[in-house]
């Protein structure tokens, strides 16, 4: 006689919604490549940006800085909090970025082509290579910024090494994840630049940001 345990039907079922969660985790991600072939606007000083919010918000490892730039690049409003131990999801991460946004924000729904671009500055441990927690970044801001009518912007990084911006190569070793906060009064963040221009160039050169 052989004795056993059928597996229940909670148990059966937490399964299968593990598995499908887990599935659905790996679709709120994207790939550098889709990054940089979705037409993400080009900064045209991504260093005076990162310097600016590095300046402003002055972050740690595991901080996230949401900006929101007006069509002459200059910085409208942005807003920076840290993210939690949990897994890194899309879905959660847009939520949280979304809420910022509504914050710091109206929305532009009602407009028929997007005038404010949001951008994504994150303080990671690491080296500047993509990982699957920028995929679920890069999905968040993408799904946050369509909600809130506004353009989908860079992405950037922020580590030991320095800064980079996903998708396109262009970098920078200061500041980084340990240089001191540049005095905000000489940011040029806010500087009159020229207008944001739209297309990626090739995933993964490098263009060393003078």
């Amino acid at each position: 006689m052989t004795f056993g345990f059928a597996p229940s039907a909670a148990l059966t079922a937490s399964s299968t919604f593990k598995s499908a969660d887990s599935g659905n985790r790996i679709g709120r991600l994207l790939e550098p490549a889709e990054w940089a072939a979705a037409g993400i606007p080009l900064l045209r000083s991504p260093r005076d940006v990162v310097v600016g919010l590095h300046s402003r918000h002055r972050p740690t490892a595991s901080t996230a800085v949401v900006a929101v730039l007006n069509h002459e690049e200059r910085l409208v409003a942005s807003a920076s909090f840290t993210r939690g131990s949990q897994p890194a999801d899309g879905w959660d991460l847009r939520n949280a970025l979304l809420d910022h946004l509504r914050r710091i924000v109206p929305h532009d729904l009602r407009r028929r082509t997007p005038v404010r671009t949001a951008v994504l500055l994150y303080c990671r441990e690491g080296d500047e290579r993509w990982t699957e927690e920028d995929g679920a970044w890069m999905w968040g801001l993408r799904d946050a910024c369509t909600l809130h009518g506004l353009r989908c912007g860079a992405y950037i990084t922020l580590t030991r090494g320095g800064w980079q911006v996903l998708g396109e190569g262009r970098g920078g070793r200061r500041p980084n994840l340990l240089s001191r906060p540049a005095d905000i009064g000489r940011s040029t963040a806010d500087s009159p630049p020229a207008p944001l221009r739209s297309g990626a160039p090739a995933a993964l050169r490098r263009v060393a940001a003078r």
